[in-house]
């Protein structure tokens, strides 16, 4: 890390004292430089600082200041500002790599603002690679449970405390919010490490299975029973026996789970021989057992033998900014899947994360990441998965009226970027972005000189 929040290179001694000035007094440790060169060299991969500079400059402009500081690390944001700027420069500094692009005389609010945005962007960066070093080691709570808010610190804690502790627990969460990885952690990071993690999804058993499943049979102990067959609680024993959607369980084999919990004995079908298993129970439901005990639709005496020693995971919504550590963790697994590059979340798409409120939680997350590995973007939540007639035609209409209206208002503001994206209200990179996404082209004199 560095002990300045921002690099400035401008060879205007007077422009460069001002704007440091701007931004120290909105709180911004502030180092000037007067060269490229000079700054260039203050730089690593550890830097935490956003990089301001000129564009033109003697002996090494903006452009080359760009392409070195992307040399050094490609995200750290550079900001390039110009009294000399049009379309094209713009469009080649955005294609360059430049996390913006400002017009002299730089707006201070909107200069501050857009420091402030690449900031907190390099913080994520910076937060990510940590996130990376940690997950390469899953022998670790850190590399298992993945986080950094305060919720998931009380989760790795009560998660650590008891996974040496001999006792069966009950995981409490919303779908897709990592009930299987956390008992996974309790299993893989416990004194029952070397015994086996056997896990049984009550919901996908059908009915007429689940007893011989879970407890195995004998020859002849049914129809079809033609071999001895060890059932899941067994093939556990020594490790943990992990049941999710517990919920799900018949009454007659929640009759039989309550014995095992009780005894830690069982009886294969089709025999009346007592074995003794040596396992922890951990189970997971995303409903209250107690409420549903109350309704009649699970047993009292085995919900409340259940929960003992009670875990809840926290939803995504809680979690802050846990969404982009975790977005940035399942879009590197994601690359290495399709071997392809890890793209870049830039600020939108943070923002996009942000806004979100989850309600698949991490997987739904780890769905999302996998559609921005394949260049799909993220997802829109208020539009419907499937998409409706004529949607296609819809957003052709729109894109159309949104390219005739950026259009009519660079044409008002003669081509001045600035004027236009303040009158559209929207920021300059954001009218950046829509002209190439909208293939809006700079006037032709632009582009010959």
């Amino acid at each position: 890390m560095t002990d300045f929040d921002v690099l400035f290179i401008d060879d205007d001694k007077e422009v460069l004292e001002a704007y440091a000035q701007t931004l120290e007094l909105e709180g911004f440790a502030v180092r000037p430089c007067r060269t490229a060169a000079a700054g260039i060299e203050k730089l690593t991969a550890e830097t935490g600082a956003v990089v301001i500079t000129d564009v033109r400059m003697p002996q090494r402009d903006g452009f080359q200041a760009l392409a070195a500081i992307r040399q050094i690390d490609p995200d750290i944001p550079v900001i390039m500002v110009t009294g000399h700027g049009d379309i094209p420069m713009a469009l080649k500094a955005l294609r360059a790599g430049a996390w913006d692009f400002i017009e002299k005389p730089a707006d201070p609010a909107l200069l501050v603002e857009a420091v402030r945005r690449a900031q907190a962007h390099r913080k994520v960066i910076i937060e990510n690679r940590g996130l990376r070093a940690q997950t390469m080691d899953c022998a670790s709570w850190e590399g298992r449970v993945i986080g950094r808010s305060p919720a998931v610190a009380r989760l790795r804690q009560q998660l650590q405390m008891l996974s040496d502790v001999d006792v069966d627990v009950l995981i409490l969460g919303e779908t897709g919010t990592g009930k299987e990885v956390a008992a996974r952690a309790l299993h893989d990071l416990g004194s029952r490490r070397a015994g086996r993690f056997v896990a049984v999804n009550c919901g996908a058993i059908p009915e007429t299975m689940l007893e011989s499943e879970l407890f195995g049979h004998e020859p002849g102990a049914f129809t079809g029973a033609q071999a001895r067959r060890i059932g899941k609680i067994e093939h556990a024993d020594g490790g943990t026996l992990f049941f999710d959607e517990i919920e799900s369980m018949p009454l007659a084999a929640q009759v039989r789970l309550l014995r095992v919990l009780q005894e830690r004995t069982i009886e294969r079908l089709g025999s009346n021989t007592e074995r003794q298993v040596n396992l922890r129970i951990v189970t997971a439901t995303k409903v209250d057992l107690n409420k549903l005990a109350a309704e009649g639709r699970f047993r009292e005496d085995l919900a409340y033998r259940l929960d003992i020693a009670r875990v809840e995971i926290p939803p995504l919504r809680q979690r802050g900014r846990d969404v982009v550590l975790l977005f940035t963790h399942f879009l590197d697994l994601a690359a290495r899947r399709q071997g392809r590059a890890t793209p870049v979340a830039d600020s939108l798409t943070i923002d996009q994360l942000m806004a979100h409120d989850w309600p698949g939680n991490v997987r739904e997350l780890r769905n999302a990441a996998e559609r921005f590995v394949l260049g799909m973007g993220l997802p829109n939540p208020a539009q419907p998965a499937t998409p409706l007639d004529g949607a296609d035609l819809l957003e052709q209409k729109l894109n159309r009226a949104e390219k005739a209206i950026i259009i009519e208002a660079l044409a008002l503001q003669d081509g001045r970027m600035g004027d236009t994206a303040d009158a559209l209200g929207i920021s300059r990179k954001t009218l950046y972005l829509k002209m190439r996404k909208l293939d809006i082209a700079a006037r032709p004199e632009d582009e010959a000189g």
